[in-house]
């Protein structure tokens, strides 16, 4: 039966009182209560209610980006958006996409730090460059609020219980998560510090995978937050070493696109649940993951997302095409219709009856495509995950070089034998559906780059 606001509304609001907020909150929390009654209600919308809200909110950023940023007043002319233009989605795709080249390229010329009263102070936000291109924006402290606001409706959704203790593997720039010890600390760290929860615990992903593991155990921790590539390792180490987590219940996972076999690959080994979630260091909140399903649930409500095929046209369901984002309450740095360089794949109505709009799948950015020989391109299937069935294949990356070469950097704790590089070679050709050169290469470690993330397949064309 399909769940509607009544039931599912309820449950949701429920979790919301069952928080251990203070007696009285201060300011702040009283803030976030009252957003997230509000995020309680939006939720359920109609699509074309939250569309209203959405080009509301962005009229008013327009209007703003008129007066005070000439590089968008420019941009805006142009499309024949004027301040009393009325937007619809007609007029509002005549405006140009933003391209990361362009951003980087503006640079301040995009910014603004006379905000509007009661958007707080402004600051610098700068992106890892791991796509090799590291922008800068800045953010107001309205941003981050709003950034709070949907880590809690994260912790919402999943009801999690805030007592439990949270375990964090992921980069850390200030150098005090190392192993043994990590960060410990008596709660969640912000937001949680505006309630009462458990204690969490931090470590640096550039540590080992041992230790790494070894460090986990001794957390007993209920939550684990890391990167996909991340938990893939950890899953091999206890596959192969026998080490388990009893009081692990589920992992939350960021930064990097999720490969469906690593769900079944957890539930298989740890017979527990991922909950993903699609974040941009310069836009925020894209993407939650359902409560309910595996869909992804875009967060409407301070974010305009727009996925495009080839001619600009909105993706219908079931279609893959480009990530375009306006978030709607940054005025310090407007990025309007910005191609964050993602590709997503649209999702039909959620059986779960919320109104939010629907992803499918994430797919990652445009170089991690695939050139075929014609000139066409594709997402690789390259069949990694199943890698260790074959060979003792710990860790693999793979760059394609030409259009008819693509080189298979793999870590293995032993010398492959012959046969066992040509079933790789074979599982692989068999997945792509052409015959590529396949040349292995062999390394010690394939080294994350500064900020963490890990790309599965590169390409040099």
């Amino acid at each position: 039966m399909k769940a509607g606001r009544s039931d599912i509304g309820e449950h949701t609001l429920s979790a919301v009182e069952e928080v251990d907020w203070p007696a009285l909150p201060g300011r702040e929390g009283a803030m976030l209560l009252s957003v997230l009654f509000q995020l309680e209600q939006s939720q359920w919308w109609p699509a074309d209610k939250l569309r209203a809200h959405q080009f509301g909110q962005i009229e008013k950023l327009c209007r703003f980006a008129r007066c005070n940023i000439p590089y968008l007043a420019a941009r805006l002319d142009a499309a024949g958006i004027s301040g009393d233009t009325r937007l619809r989605d007609e007029n509002w795709r005549r405006l140009p996409l933003l391209t990361r080249d362009e951003l980087q390229q503006a640079g301040t010329e995009l910014q603004c730090e006379a905000t509007p009263k009661g958007h707080g102070r402004t600051a610098k936000s700068t992106t890892t460059g791991s796509t090799g291109k590291p922008v800068s924006v800045r953010r107001t402290e309205l941003t981050s609020f709003y950034w709070t606001a949907f880590t809690l409706r994260d912790h919402i959704w999943r009801r999690r219980d805030l007592d439990a203790t949270f375990a964090t593997i992921r980069y850390d720039r200030s150098a005090r998560a190392a192993y043994p010890q990590g960060i410990l600390s008596d709660n969640w760290g912000s937001p949680a510090g505006l309630f009462r929860t458990g204690p969490a615990a931090k470590l640096t992903i550039t540590t080992p995978i041992a230790d790494q593991a070894e460090w986990l155990a001794r957390q007993n921790a209920t939550y684990l937050s890391t990167n996909p590539s991340n938990l893939g390792e950890l899953l091999r180490h206890t596959e192969e070493s026998g080490m388990r987590f009893p009081t692990l219940k589920e992992v939350q996972t960021l930064s990097e696109v999720l490969d469906p076999a690593l769900r079944e690959e957890c539930r298989r080994l740890w017979d527990i649940e991922i909950a993903d979630m699609y974040t941009t260091q310069e836009t925020g909140y894209i993407a939650l993951q359902c409560p309910d399903s595996e869909n992804y649930h875009i967060q409407g409500e301070t974010a305009l997302i727009e996925i495009l095929d080839g001619e600009g046209e909105p993706c219908r369901a079931g279609e893959i095409g480009r990530v375009v984002v306006t978030p709607l309450h940054n005025f310090a740095t407007p990025l309007l219709r910005y191609d964050i360089g993602d590709y997503a794949e649209v999702g039909a109505e959620c059986p779960c009856g919320r109104g939010l709009p629907v992803l499918t799948r994430i797919m990652g950015r445009a170089r991690a495509m695939l050139t075929l020989p014609d000139g066409g391109r594709s997402w690789p299937l390259m069949g990694g995950s199943r890698f260790a069935e074959i060979a003792p294949v710990r860790q693999y990356q793979f760059v394609q070089k030409s259009r008819e070469r693509i080189e298979a950097r793999l870590v293995v704790e032993r010398p492959l034998q012959r046969r066992e590089e040509e079933k790789l070679r074979q599982r692989m050709l068999d997945r792509l559906g052409h015959p590529f050169e396949i040349e292995f290469s062999y390394v010690e470690r394939i080294a994350r780059k500064a900020g963490e993330k890990y790309e599965e397949f590169k390409s040099e064309i």
